[in-house]
């Protein structure tokens, strides 16, 4: 059996006037994420670790930002997308170890569903993702609550 591990990591500034996504659900806020797509922070950071672990580059490459038909896309599309990528490859998902960093919105009553929608959107069970949610005590970025960043680490194997 060959197993592999993949990092990843993804920051997104605040906009005002756009919905918050983390981990594939909505979350009430006062401002959403800025980027291309939903800017789901979480599941790039996601997509970047899986896709890293199994050696075929990252999510700008899979999906860049400067294409249209990413304009605005629900990012659980690119990680079940990530998904088919790895299974192409003889990859399945051992387990996915998440951080997620802000100041506000607080998650911690959200993370069972993030957990839910992640392990339907992978095709894997909730009890191999572990999403967890910090600070930054109020340094930086973060600490200023200019954006969100979020980390992942994964497991994968390769099927015999």
């Amino acid at each position: 059996m060959k197993i592999r591990v993949g990092f990843g990591f993804d920051v997104h500034a605040f906009q005002a006037g756009r919905e918050l996504w983390l981990g594939g659900i909505k979350i009430d806020h006062e401002k959403g994420l800025a980027g291309h797509s939903d800017a789901d922070v979480l599941i790039h950071a996601i997509c970047d670790a899986l896709l890293g672990a199994a050696n075929i580059r990252d999510i700008g490459y899979h999906f860049p930002d400067n294409a249209g038909q990413y304009k605005n896309i629900d990012s659980k599309i690119l990680l079940a997308r990530t998904v088919e990528l790895l299974k192409e490859k003889g990859y399945t998902i051992g387990n996915i170890d998440a951080t997620v960093c802000a100041e506000r919105p607080k998650l911690k009553d959200h993370i069972p569903a993030i957990c839910e929608t992640l392990a339907r959107v992978m095709g894997i069970d909730t009890d191999d993702i572990s999403v967890k949610a910090t600070t930054t005590e109020k340094l930086g970025f973060t600490g200023r609550e200019e954006g969100i960043s979020a980390y992942a680490t994964v497991l994968i194997v390769l099927s015999s």
